[in-house]
């Protein structure tokens, strides 16, 4: 595990790099999805939740236009950038997030001054818990801080999809920074994507007897990769042949007549997201009204849609889930984007450490590198910390 550097410590690591003290030290968690894969973009349904893993920057206006940034992690240097000269096809590794949080608050009209920048993160990066989202929705909250830009949480969630889509070129939804953004501790967080509108939910599972646990299998990610972006191309063309406006307008009722004008591949994709809005509007009604115990069946369908449907999954991916509920979890999928990344598994108490042991043990007989396990609970969303 990655030990963070708390944020009294990272303003004088950032002294002692730019000479002077940061104006201020912002921090944005990374996310669990409990439930609701790939239906943002399709203006559906979708329940993350923040998590404990954050990215913390150290921030100081500079008098002219130079953007200074420099990460404790990595072997990377001291960047250097203009300003008023960003170019999306020159950015590289990290700093292309904080640089693209730049560009979009340029394009909305925003003068945008210098920065020196100091990175910490101790979210997982690769491991499907949006560990670029964390990065960006920190350096956001500190640039609206700082340039009194008055920007509420919604205009902050659209402009880093803005820089996701269009400087980093990964075509993401919004489900990552709302959550980054708008999570508190104790809920997860409902959104419907289309209109922004969220609804927090309890999410207790220490007070349900039950621990999630996270499964970083190890295998990396990336959401700008041609898997990502192919998926979101087949949900558009079901869409435009199914004649709605996106697959959040298609019900489970409509698709046995979908299936007789989509071929099949677009017809497994578009199934995906319709039943996994459904599995979140349930997975909803079931926190409401009975509590995580519940909601186990529902992430094992979600995973066999993803697995199947959607075909996003891996090896990896499918035997952390296998392990788990053979090891006694009552629940489990994959989380994030798929190709790799994390898996979540929902436990009793009393479990956690069979479900640990049968998930070290499969991925050891596989061969696998280790996996990463440990445990998640909802936390705050950003803020500032000094």
């Amino acid at each position: 595990m990655i030990l963070p550097l708390g944020p009294e410590k990272l303003a004088a690591r950032f002294e002692s790099v730019f000479g002077a003290a940061p104006d201020g030290v912002w921090q944005a968690p990374g996310r669990v999805n409990l439930i609701g894969e790939h239906t943002d973009y399709n203006e559906g349904f979708v329940l993350p939740f923040a998590i404990d893993r954050t990215a913390r920057v150290a921030v100081r206006v500079r008098p002219d236009a130079a953007l200074r940034m420099l990460s404790t992690f990595g072997n990377q240097g001291l960047t250097r950038a203009d300003a008023d000269a960003l170019d999306p096809s020159t950015a590289r590794g990290w700093t292309k997030y904080p640089l693209g949080v730049v560009w979009a608050l340029q394009q909305r009209g925003l003068a945008v001054p210098g920065l020196d920048l100091l990175l910490d993160s101790d979210v997982p990066r690769g491991a499907g818990l949006s560990s670029s989202h964390a990065i960006e929705c920190a350096v956001i909250s500190a640039l609206n801080e700082l340039m009194s830009a008055g920007l509420g949480a919604e205009d902050m969630v659209l402009a880093t999809q803005r820089a996701e889509n269009d400087f980093v070129g990964a075509p993401t939804g919004i489900m990552d920074q709302s959550a980054s953004l708008r999570g508190t501790a104790g809920s997860a967080v409902f959104l419907d994507c289309r209109d922004q509108g969220v609804r927090l939910v309890p999410f207790d599972a220490a007070g349900a007897g039950l621990v999630l646990l996270v499964i970083d299998t190890k295998v990396s990610h990336s959401h700008a990769d041609s898997g990502y972006a192919s998926r979101r191309a087949s949900c558009e063309l079901g869409a435009e042949l199914l004649g709605v406006r996106a697959l959040r307008d298609i019900a489970p009722a409509d698709l046995p007549e979908a299936a007789g004008f989509l071929d099949p591949v677009t017809f497994r994709r578009v199934r995906h997201v319709v039943t996994e809005n459904e599995r979140v509007l349930q997975t909803v009604e079931l926190l409401d009204a009975a509590g995580p115990r519940a909601i186990g069946p529902l992430l094992n369908a979600s995973h066999a849609s993803m697995r199947d449907d959607f075909e996003i999954s891996c090896a990896e991916l499918d035997l952390a889930v296998d392990a788990a509920r053979s090891g006694g979890a009552i629940g489990a999928r994959m989380t994030g984007g798929g190709f790799g990344g994390s898996a979540i598994a929902l436990a009793p108490m009393e479990s956690e450490r069979q479900v640990r042991a049968a998930v070290e043990n499969a991925f050891f007989r596989a061969g696998h590198a280790a996996p990463d396990i440990f445990s998640m609970r909802p936390a705050a969303g950003a803020m500032r910390l000094a």
